[in-house]
């Protein structure tokens, strides 16, 4: 998919994430990010790509508030979201005022029906019972392989179901930016490729922004807008998706002549 002709339109609006050199220590100690800065412009699909162990996980979870579940704290920069600090406020209400983290490994309540976990992500925003239908509805439009499986319980469900019941749940939060971390691990091609085209739908035609962070370069990019590249904790590259694909430092990389020790 190619975003050329809304890339100039994307880079004039302000930006509705802006991460400014933040630093996160876990454990008092343990350095885990340092000097990242990135933004998600308000429509765009940015990559943050990166080996395992590279910080990726750290960064997003820094930015829905997640960070402080792990033992650990933003102790230097800034986080904004469309236009205010977001740094001192709770998970929950970063959630309410349009953030969502769909965390890596598929979190499904596993005994729990398909339908139930979805529900379940209406709730911090107190829905009515014909609101959270019309989530609901939304939903199996984005997942019809979800209404067929409504019923079933989550847990018996394929990884590939599991990682749409997980994408759908944080939708009915009404997101305005889905942080979506690692989406494609451990599942075949073929799903992975659903799962980013569908991505790449809800972009296009609800502007939902999204913050992707994954190993898996090629289709990334393929569906990001712009890209940032991190290394032991770091931003080392930056650019459109086009040029990062193009660039052969990052195909090194991506291909392991550079390793990283680091926690994600």
């Amino acid at each position: 998919m190619s975003h050329a002709s809304n890339a100039a339109q994307l880079q004039q609006a302000p930006p509705l994430l802006s991460v400014d050199n933040i630093e996160v220590i876990y454990n008092g100690a343990i350095l885990a990010v340092s000097g990242v800065s990135l933004q998600v412009l308000q429509g765009s699909i940015i990559a943050l790509l990166g080996a395992n162990g590279a910080g990726k996980s750290t960064t997003l979870k820094a930015i829905s508030g997640l960070v402080q579940a792990d033992r650990a704290e933003v102790s230097r920069g800034t986080i904004s979201f469309d236009g205010q600090s977001s740094l001192h406020v709770p998970a929950n209400q970063r959630v309410q005022q349009g953030i969502v983290h769909v965390l890596e490994g598929r979190h499904v309540f596993a005994h729990l029906s398909v339908e139930e976990n979805l529900i379940s992500g209406a709730f911090v925003r107190k829905p009515s019972r014909q609101t959270a239908k019309q989530g609901l509805e939304r939903v199996y439009t984005w997942f019809p392989r979800l209404k067929e499986k409504r019923t079933l319980q989550a847990g018996y469900t394929s990884g590939g179901e599991q990682q749409m019941v997980a994408i759908g749940r944080a939708l009915m939060t009404h997101p305005r930016l889905v942080l979506l971390d690692e989406p494609s691990m451990g599942l075949a091609p073929l799903i992975v490729q659903e799962i980013f085209e569908i991505v790449s739908e809800l972009n296009a035609k609800e502007q939902v922004s999204f913050l992707v962070a994954e190993q898996n370069i090629p289709v990334s990019l393929k569906h990001a807008h712009y890209g940032y590249v991190m290394e032991t904790g770091r931003v080392v590259l930056s650019g459109t998706a086009e040029s990062l694909l193009n660039n052969t430092a990052l195909k090194d990389a991506y291909l392991g002549k550079k390793k990283s020790n680091s926690r994600a």
